[in-house]
C-alpha cells in the first residue's frame, strides 16, 4: 500500500526567538564539560595565567575564575547579548581566527539554559577600584548590577544548569563521569597551555591541580602519573615552507622503550592552543610509531600545531573539536620526519667545561699514581672499527660479550647495554621493510597438511604455490633471507598462521636475527652496534622489547660518590 505524507505549506512558520535560542544554546552547552571548556577559553582569551575551577555536579552549579584582563561594566552589560564578541567584527576576521572563542554564543548560551552571574574588575588600576557583580536573565540581558570588592580579574558562575530543560538533565551521565569528562577538558587544554596554573574543586574541597610549565613536557607527567619527564622526547619544528610566519610543530613523544597506553587514549592533535580530532593526523602519528610498542600497546604522543590563521577554518562544528585545514599533506610530511628524529637516541654528550676537568684531575693526578697524558691504547683490530659520526669523534664502541647475550658497550654518555638477537631484529627488519624481496627455491620445499586459509595466506604474501599431490604442496620461493636458512620449512610454516605483510616482515627479521647464546667477536659486534646505531628506530625491536640500557655517566658518578670523594678530599 502506497502511503504519501502531506504538510500543507500554511504550516510552515517561523519559529518563536525563545525556542530559536533554546535550540542554539543546546548545541553549543551540552554537558557541564561544555560550560567549563567554554568559561575556561574565555579566561585564557583574556591572558590569565591562574585560573580556578570549582564545580558542584549534583547542584548543576560551575564557577571559573580567573586572573585575566576582566571586564568593565559596559562590556559586563553587553557580555550575554546574543552573539556578541570582542574577538571578530567582520567577514574577514572569521578566517582569520587567533582567539578560542570567537562565535560570542556562549555566554548567551549558558544564559538561556541556566542562572548566570558575572563577576569582574579590569586589571588596569585606573580605570576602577573596585568591580561589579552582574546577573542576567535567560534572555542574557542584564538585570541587577552592584559594585563588589575584587581583585582584577573575572569569576563566572552557573548556577542551575539546565533547570528549563530536564530531558537534558535526565539524559546526561552520572556525577562521577561528568566529572571525569570535565578533567580530561582540563587536562588537554593545560597540555596546550603550560604557561597556566590550573586548580580545580569539588565545591570546596581540592580536587587537583596542575602546575605551569615551559611546554607540554612538564604538564604530561602530572596528568599521566606513570610516566617522568625523562621518559619524553620534546622537540620543536619549524614549518620550513611557512617559517616567515613562525609557524612550528611542538612534539612530546613517550620513548616506547619506556612508555606506552592499553589503547590509543593519548594519540593527540592540537591545533593553535585547542585540542581538536583530526583522524589524518592521529594516522599519520600511529603510522610513523608502528611496530614500536609492544603488542597490543600504543605510543604516547601529543603534536601541538601552531599554524597561522588563515590555514585553519573553526567553522565545522559548534564545540569547534574539528577544522578543515589547508595544507594537510605538508603537515602530515612534517609530523613524520620529527617522529623520525624523535625515536633516534639521544648523542649530546655530558661533559663538564675542560678547565674544570683539568683542574680535577690535576689535582688527583697529584696525590695518585696515574698522569694525565696516559692512555689506554686500543689494539689494531679495535681501533680499526670504532663507529664515528660525521665529525669524526667516537660514538659507540665494542667492549665485551656478556653470557653470549648482551654486548657490552662504551659511549660518550656513560655505559650501554644492548641485546644482541633483538638489536639485530631491527637492523633486519628494516632492511626487509626497504627491500622485501622474494627469490627463487631450488628445488622448491615440500609443505604437507596445509588449510585453505594457510595457502591462502601464503599466496597472500607473494609466494608461489603449485599442488604436488594429494594433501602436497611445493612452494617456489621465499623471502631472500629465509631462503638461506636451514629452517626455511618452519619459517614457511609460520608465516602461513596469519598475518599481513608487514607481521610477515617481522617474523622473516626475528627468525634470522643472531640468537642469543652466540659468541660474537669484538669485530662482529662493533659491526651490529654500527648497523644497528644507523636505524630509523633503535629503541626498540619490531614487537616493542627495549634493546638497550643506557647506565649515563652521571649516573654511575653519583652511585660511586665520584664527585663526593674528589671535592670533600681534595677541597674543591
Amino acid at each position: 500500500m502506497l502511503i504519501s505524507y502531506f504538510f500543507p505549506l500554511n504550516l510552515i512558520r517561523p519559529l518563536p526567538q525563545d525556542v530559536v535560542h533554546l535550540i542554539a544554546a543546546s548545541e553549543v552547552i551540552d554537558s557541564l564539560a561544555a560550560v567549563v571548556r567554554e568559561l575556561v577559553e574565555n579566561a585564557l582569551d583574556a591572558q590569565a595565567t591562574r585560573i580556578t575551577i570549582s564545580v558542584w555536579p549534583e547542584l548543576w552549579r560551575v564557577q571559573v575564575a580567573d586572573n585575566g584582563l576582566g571586564m568593565d561594566l559596559d562590556n559586563l552589560k553587553q557580555a550575554a547579548a546574543a552573539h556578541s564578541t570582542s574577538k571578530i567584527n567582520t567577514i574577514t576576521d572569521l578566517f582569520q581566527i587567533k582567539s578560542l572563542g570567537f562565535r560570542g554564543e556562549a555566554l548567551q548560551s549558558l544564559a538561556q539554559l541556566s542562572d548566570l552571574e558575572i563577576i569582574s574588575r579590569p586589571s588596569v588600576s585606573s580605570l576602577s577600584s573596585y568591580g561589579w557583580r552582574v546577573n542576567y536573565n535567560h534572555q542574557g540581558k542584564a538585570i541587577k548590577t552592584e559594585t563588589i570588592a575584587i581583585a582584577s580579574g573575572t569569576v563566572v558562575t552557573v548556577s542551575n544548569l539546565f533547570e528549563t530543560w530536564q530531558t537534558r538533565r535526565q539524559s546526561l551521565p552520572a556525577s562521577a563521569q561528568q566529572l571525569r569528562s570535565i578533567q580530561l577538558v582540563i587536562q588537554e587544554i593545560a597540555l596546550c597551555h603550560p604557561h597556566v596554573t590550573w586548580q580545580l574543586r569539588q565545591g570546596h574541597t581540592p580536587w587537583f591541580q596542575i602546575s605551569p610549565g615551559n611546554n607540554a613536557q612538564q604538564i604530561l607527567p602530572q596528568i599521566l602519573k606513570t610516566i617522568r619527564v625523562s621518559d619524553l622526547f620534546y622537540l620543536k619544528i619549524p614549518i620550513e615552507e611557512l617559517e616567515i610566519n613562525q609557524q612550528n610543530l611542538e612534539l612530546i613523544l613517550g620513548l616506547p622503550d619506556r612508555c606506552h597506553r592499553r589503547k590509543p587514549d593519548w594519540v593527540k592533535v592540537a591545533m593553535n592552543g585547542r585540542m581538536v580530532r583530526s583522524p589524518e593526523l592521529e594516522q599519520t602519528l600511529l603510522t610513523a610509531l608502528a611496530r614500536t610498542c609492544p603488542r597490543d600497546r600504543y605510543p604516547i604522543c601529543f603534536v601541538h600545531a601552531h599554524l597561522s590563521p588563515e590555514q585553519i577554518d573553526w567553522n565545522r562544528n559548534p564545540d569547534k573539536s574539528e577544522v578543515y585545514l589547508q595544507n594537510l599533506n605538508e603537515l602530515q610530511a612534517q609530523i613524520s620526519q620529527g617522529i623520525d628524529q624523535a625515536l633516534r637516541l639521544n648523542f649530546e654528550r655530558i661533559s663538564l667545561p675542560e678547565t674544570r676537568i683539568h683542574q680535577l684531575l690535576k689535582v688527583s693526578e697529584d696525590k695518585g699514581t696515574y698522569k694525565i697524558n696516559a692512555s689506554i691504547q686500543p689494539d689494531t683490530e679495535t681501533s680499526a672499527n670504532l663507529s664515528k659520526n660525521e665529525l669524526g669523534m667516537i660514538e659507540i664502541k665494542a667492549i665485551a660479550q656478556v653470557l653470549n647475550t648482551y654486548i657490552v658497550a662504551e659511549h660518550s654518555t656513560g655505559l650501554w647495554l644492548i641485546e644482541q638477537h633483538i638489536a639485530h631484529e631491527r637492523v633486519l627488519y628494516e632492511q626487509i621493510c626497504t627491500q622485501w624481496r622474494l627469490v627463487p627455491l631450488e628445488p622448491g620445499i615440500i609443505l604437507q597438511s596445509l588449510t585453505t586459509t594457510q595457502l591462502e595466506q601464503l599466496q597472500r604474501l607473494g609466494l608461489e604455490i603449485d599442488p604436488f599431490g594429494e594433501g602436497v604442496w611445493v612452494v617456489r620461493n621465499a623471502p631472500e633471507l629465509l631462503a638461506k636458512r636451514s629452517d626455511c620449512l618452519d619459517a614457511l610454516v609460520e608465516l602461513s598462521l596469519g598475518g599481513d605483510l608487514q607481521a610477515a616482515q617481522v617474523a622473516t627479521a626475528c627468525r634470522s636475527a643472531i640468537k642469543n647464546g652466540t659468541p660474537m667477536t669484538l669485530i662482529e659486534m662493533q659491526t651490529l652496534l654500527d648497523q644497528w646505531i644507523k636505524t630509523r628506530n633503535p629503541r626498540t625491536c619490531p614487537h616493542g622489547r627495549p634493546i638497550v640500557l643506557q647506565l649515563e655517566e652521571s649516573s654511575l658518578s653519583r652511585f660511586f660518590r665520584r664527585h663526593w670523594v674528589i671535592g670533600k678530599s681534595h677541597g674543591i
